[in-house]
């Protein structure tokens, strides 16, 4: 029989004194499962599992009965060590657990690495990763790194931003369409072509630095094909496979509603589930336990290792719910207090809230997803809607207060995610043909209601892109002056164009304006029917409050204020957040025409 020695270890090594002390470890090589494994310094094997591939063999430990850093893992043939690894048990940073991460007083920044900007060219195409670099490919790689990231935390911050998510920055060795990084071939590794694990651990003490937060986008329904996992798969049921396909492929129907739908049948439901993103995104079966675990420490190990500060987990509800609650609970039992934003892209709020920890909905199911936070698609989708169409009894402005009349569905209301883009819908600008108008009613929308606002790079400079006609490349466009022979930088405020400069400015101002402001990070809601295009609202607590209107109407509009006087509360004056000017509040208030106004109540 032919052996190999050990070629991998997963993970590679981990940390004492994790609330769960039991750590599952992979080993990988050629016929592993027929040799012995041992540990030096007598510590004890709790188990050793053999799966039907006989190049793995997986063993649990527990580290709470291991009081050396290092140990040796010894691989056996005839009583003989053949190979040997040396494994170590990390000394936790002080607190880990007990970390903070983004809540609602923070603005989460939307990067795709390779799009954002390149700040090491010698890593564009490397030799061991297939896909090179080829910026006139729309859809190919343009070479950002987490070093271009790195180079612009200073513009990052001056913005207001204070949280930033990147699109997935693990290996994606795919043979193309790898810049977005959803298709990952090695889950303990940086892609090559983005730099180090050690240069993302630099990106996230840089951010703690100015302090701010680092969020990884974890993939738990799909990997890419290439993976050497799937190549080798432990188990047949490591993914999904439908019989009789060609190579077990089967193409989701995207129809994730059956998830809770008591009338859903049973075939419809399997499809949405256990089918295929694509043919290079094999879907992984989490209702293995070992798959499960596997991804539970995978997701651990990269907050201890990168330090953390959440994650946004892709593609949410086509897991397998049962096994995702385990996987969510596993994570915020060790770190209480971090954050998970999940993306259920559904388009009501109770499709949506049934995926929050603790939800009425998720009960009546009896199911509980643990899941601290999910993404706001109902506004997403209503927003677009409310400035675009003329005013009625359903349409228009009242869109937007119908979304808010659903807060109650929400277990923790002010932990949710409020978008108008991101980097798989149609760019806003686009929609509203670069109007910064329609940007700043928007943009005054998410950052003064409940919940945590996410914006995409470059909406802050009205950047453009056409899915329909061009497809998701354009939507990802480079920012400019990312690139060393870029014609015109935009990072730099006094080189962007007048049309950047406006979007800058306004983005600037609101964002930080709403960093030091609480009542609009956990005040609560009271808001007003819409007339004639003018959505008001109020954010308040027992400090103070916020008066916020919007007037989507192509006319300046006076408003009577008697209307709101149980808001106002006698108030007579107050402060413009955005112009700093006093307002005296007297009988009306003139609103210009498609305008959003941020008053401070005194």
């Amino acid at each position: 029989m032919v052996f190999s020695q050990i070629q991998r270890v997963e993970p590679a090594f981990w940390w004492k004194g994790m609330k769960n002390p039991e750590l599952q470890i992979l080993l990988y090589g050629k016929n592993i499962a027929n040799s012995q494994i041992e540990l030096s310094d007598n510590i004890q094997i709790k188990n050793i599992q053999k799966v039907e591939n006989p190049n793995y063999v997986f063993i649990t430990i527990n580290t709470n009965e291991i009081n050396s850093e290092r140990f040796k893992i010894n691989q056996k043939i005839n009583n003989k060590v053949v190979a040997s690894y040396n494994y170590e048990l990390k000394t936790r940073k002080l607190n880990s657990a007990n970390r903070e991460s983004y809540t609602s007083k923070d603005v989460m920044y939307l990067i795709m690495p390779d799009r954002f900007a390149n700040g090491d060219e010698s890593n564009d195409s490397v030799p061991q990763l297939t896909e090179k670099a080829n910026r006139k490919d729309r859809n190919g790689r343009h070479g950002g790194d987490l070093k271009g990231i790195i180079n612009n935390l200073d513009y990052l911050q001056n913005l207001g931003a204070t949280t930033l998510w990147l699109t997935p920055v693990c290996e994606d060795n795919e043979p193309r369409t790898t810049y977005h990084g959803y298709a990952q071939t090695d889950l303990y590794k940086i892609d090559a072509r983005y730099g180090t694990n050690e240069d993302y651990q630099k990106l996230s003490q840089e951010l703690k630095k100015r302090k701010m937060k680092l969020v990884m986008d974890y993939v738990t329904n799909h990997w890419g094909a290439s993976h050497w996992l799937i190549k080798d798969l432990p188990t047949k049921d490591w993914i999904h496979w439908f019989e009789g396909e060609p190579n077990g492929f089967k193409r989701s129907n995207y129809k994730t509603t059956t998830q809770f739908d008591t009338n859903a049948s049973d075939i419809d439901k399997k499809l949405a589930l256990d089918g295929w993103f694509d043919t290079s995104m094999p879907d992984i079966n989490q209702s293995n336990p070992l798959v499960l675990n596997y991804l539970i420490q995978n997701a651990i190990w990269w907050i201890e290792f990168a330090d953390l500060d959440g994650y946004r987990v892709d593609t949410y509800p086509y897991n397998d719910k049962e096994a995702m609650a385990k996987w969510a609970k596993a994570i915020t039992d060790e770190y209480p207090n971090f954050n998970i934003v999940g993306e259920a892209w559904l388009y009501t709020a109770a499709q949506v809230s049934a995926w929050q920890k603790d939800s009425k909905i998720g009960e009546a199911a009896n199911y509980n997803s643990n899941l601290p936070s999910v993404m706001d698609f109902m506004l997403y989708s209503e927003l677009p809607k409310a400035l675009n169409e003329k005013e009625g009894w359903d349409t228009g402005m009242i869109k937007l207060y119908n979304v808010f009349t659903s807060d109650f569905l929400y277990p923790d209301v002010n932990n949710i995610l409020v978008f108008f883009e991101n980097h798989d819908t149609e760019r806003w600008n686009e929609i509203f043909n670069g109007n910064p108008e329609a940007y700043k009613l928007a943009l005054t929308l998410i950052s003064t209601v409940r919940g945590i606002p996410q914006i995409y790079y470059g909406s802050e400079i009205g950047m453009r892109g056409d899915k329909p006609k061009l497809g998701d490349g354009d939507i990802r466009r480079d920012f400019p002056g990312g690139w060393k022979n870029d014609s015109q930088n935009a990072f730099n405020p006094a080189t962007q164009t007048k049309e950047q400069k406006e979007f800058y400015d306004f983005t600037q101002k609101i964002l930080n304006w709403r960093k030091n402001n609480d009542i609009i990070h956990t005040g609560k809601t009271k808001h007003y029917l819409p007339e004639n295009g003018v959505y008001v609202y109020f954010r308040y607590n027992e400090k103070g409050s916020v008066m916020v209107v919007l007037n989507n109407n192509e006319k300046e509009q006076t408003l009577n204020l008697k209307r709101f006087a149980e808001s106002l509360k006698g108030v007579t004056k107050a402060k413009d957040a955005l112009s700093g000017q006093e307002i005296l509040l007297d009988a009306n208030l003139t609103v210009p025409a498609k305008s959003p106004l941020i008053l401070e109540l005194k």
